[in-house]
């Protein structure tokens, strides 16, 4: 298994590794941080977030790669195309530690992964959902140029609009 390397102007998106792992336990222990994520979660289960990170690749061929500030070289989030088994659609998804928030690294990086998708997936349309209580990531999605395409009813029992993001 490959997982490609994505390099933008302030970052690097690269396969996460073991040494994220504390990244990903103090995000996801975050309960403000992490609660549109699944968390707050125990260190174990961050590390199935981990793993499952790195297995997505195996599986589907894509997946989310660690977000690496260029400057500091300092794990910063992760970022990239998701499908969970019996979900009803792939999405574009991403989480940034609250110290790198509001300085443009989730659109950043969610450019990068939008072209993957089109460019190197040869994806007709990449998508993306969240719960409506999710303010953030619907702003997101609406700065990347996303917009609703439907709105569908998910495995959790939530309904959630569904955006259509163009590549740019």
């Amino acid at each position: 298994m490959s997982i490609p390397t994505i390099e933008t102007e302030r970052l690097i998106l690269r396969a996460p590794d073991a040494d994220d792992f504390p990244v990903y336990r103090d995000f996801f222990a975050d309960a403000d941080a992490s609660r549109f994520y699944g968390g707050p979660m125990d260190p174990s289960a961050a590390w199935r977030v981990l793993a499952a990170d790195l297995g997505h690749w195996a599986l589907r061929g894509y997946g989310r790669w660690a977000v690496v500030e260029r400057a500091s070289g300092r794990m910063i989030g992760g970022c990239g195309l998701w499908w969970a088994e019996g979900w009803p659609r792939s999405e574009l998804t991403w989480w940034i530690v609250p110290a790198a928030r509001r300085m443009g690294y989730a659109v950043e990086a969610s450019r990068a992964a939008i072209a993957f998708g089109y460019r190197t997936l040869g994806w007709d349309v990449v998508e993306t959902h969240m719960n409506d209580a999710n303010v953030a990531a619907r702003q997101l999605a609406e700065k990347l140029g996303g917009s609703v395409m439907t709105r569908a009813r998910f495995p959790d029992g939530l309904e959630r609009d569904v955006y259509a993001l163009p590549d740019r």
